[in-house]
């Protein structure tokens, strides 16, 4: 995989260089400059792909490019200069608005756009299902969220998409049931079923502590156990938290997060 960066063939226009990123089938932009070096670089579609005229600059091999949500993670294989980041935006005029970005800059400049990065108070109608099958559930009554009872296919806690397809959803355990669940092998079964879901988390009411000491197994046994499914599915995250109110406001602010980021990467 290839960065390609060229000169902008157009004269009419205020964008003077051109990127290429080996995504979503080749992601052409316009450009305001190279690299990131000082501020954000802002971009712009071309939607008529690579012109063959464009004269190149750089030729850079990639190492990462990915999307994650409403930004493209971009690491290339040279020892500077190789991490930045895409973010896809909405300008206040509506307009998609595509900012370039490294960690160097990203303290010292904002652009005059709305980056997602809102609460998960910040929703108004967000609605969190909960499993029919979750016995003394987490109310969020404190967080003021609406809740539903429903059947989830994964999970015990869940948001949707307005087309009712399912964006996130959190497991909670209680440390016996993580333990239970690695001992007997159905905790490996579980967290596939959670992967199938776009974004997914397990959530445990307890320190990570309480699993290096349990007293009902060998030391060490359910900590090595816990480390092979996390490696195993690295996609989802097991959080500690205790006590029980602070995994309630995890859970509430990562389903938030999740259908926030969900519906900023619409079209």
């Amino acid at each position: 995989m290839q960065f390609v960066v060229a000169r902008n063939p157009d004269p009419d226009s205020r964008l003077p260089y051109l990127v290429r990123l080996p995504i979503e089938g080749g992601l052409v932009l316009k450009v305001r400059d190279t690299w990131p070096r000082t501020s954000r670089v802002f971009c712009a579609r071309v939607e008529d792909g690579w012109p063959p005229e464009a004269e190149i600059v750089e030729d850079v091999p990639v190492a990462v490019c990915r999307r994650r949500g409403v930004a493209i993670d971009l690491v290339l294989q040279r020892p500077r200069e190789n991490r930045s980041q895409f973010v896809f935006t909405t300008l206040p005029t509506g307009r998609e608005g595509i900012f370039w970005q490294t960690r160097k800059v990203v303290t010292t400049a904002r652009p005059g756009a709305r980056i997602p990065g809102r609460r998960a108070s910040g929703l108004a109608d967000l609605v969190i299902e909960i499993d029919t099958r979750e016995r003394y559930p987490y109310r969020f009554a404190r967080q003021q969220a609406a809740t539903a009872r429903a059947g989830l296919t994964a999970g015990d806690y869940a948001v949707r998409a307005g087309d009712g397809q399912l964006v996130a959803v959190v497991e909670r355990k209680a440390l016996a049931d993580l333990a239970g669940a690695l001992n007997n092998g159905t905790l490996v079964f579980e967290l596939a079923k959670l992967a199938e879901v776009p974004r997914a988390a397990l959530v445990v009411e307890d320190r990570y502590a309480s699993v290096l000491k349990h007293g009902y197994a060998p030391a060490g046994f359910l900590p090595d156990l816990l480390a092979r499914v996390q490696v195993r599915y690295p996609e989802i995250p097991i959080v500690f938290l205790e006590p029980r109110a602070l995994a309630e406001e995890w859970t509430f602010r990562y389903l938030g997060a999740a259908l926030a980021e969900h519906r900023a990467g619409e079209p």
